[in-house]
């Protein structure tokens, strides 16, 4: 069969040629049997993939995980100490067996969710700086550079700016701290979403996470 020359319809499968045939200056060549096309983000490059994404997500968690331990540690401890001590000077003359006043329990209860959202609050400043000012400029944190990301507008040309990141920061840290489940579902999300593979704070953003390198 001569170039340019076409075989008969139906007589070999889609994307297979017969012996000695070429097909036409400007085709590609043929894909393997079983390819799958990598998904494409609108500026040609390749999507990053679930199993990429959640790495680099534990990554950047037990990252800020260990910057927020310094922080909860250490005051769990300091609370749990004062209870302790006032406790044992409620009275010179305080005996264990007694019963010790309700007052004192509706304190520590009161105390200890004070306690509880003012570390809430310094976890979420730590993801912030972490998710927010570190990494908007390049598109990267440290989970995502060693996964070789980066999140990316959707639109072509459009460059990177801090707010898509706070946008990207209030929907994955913020509401999925206070809405049950929604950590999980917008995580999950990206393995339906067609064709771009986003996430829910991907898509309040107005980005994606494409595969670099």
């Amino acid at each position: 069969m001569r170039p340019g020359q076409y075989p008969p319809p139906g007589q070999y499968p889609p994307g297979q040629y017969p012996p000695g045939y070429y097909p036409p200056p400007g085709y590609g060549p043929v894909p393997p049997r079983g390819y799958v096309p990598v998904p494409l983000s609108p500026d040609g490059r390749p999507l990053a993939g679930f199993g990429d994404r959640l790495l680099a997500y534990i990554i950047d968690g037990l990252i800020m995980g260990a910057v927020a331990a310094v922080v909860w540690i250490p005051a769990l401890i300091w609370w749990f100490h004062r209870f302790a001590t006032e406790i044992t000077t409620l009275d010179s003359s305080y005996d264990p067996s007694d019963q010790v006043p309700a007052d004192t329990f509706r304190n520590f209860f009161l105390g200890y969710l004070a306690l509880v959202a003012v570390l809430l609050a310094a976890t979420l400043v730590i993801s912030y700086i972490y998710l927010v000012e570190m990494a908007w400029r390049s598109g990267q944190t440290i989970g995502k550079r060693a996964m070789k990301l980066q999140v990316a507008p959707v639109e072509p040309g459009v460059e990177r700016s801090r707010m898509m990141f706070v946008k990207r920061w209030a929907v994955e840290r913020v509401a999925g701290q206070f809405v049950p489940f929604l950590i999980y579902l917008d995580g999950l999300w990206q393995l339906w979403d067609k064709p771009l593979q986003q996430c829910l704070h991907d898509k309040a953003a107005q980005t994606v996470v494409v595969k670099i390198g």
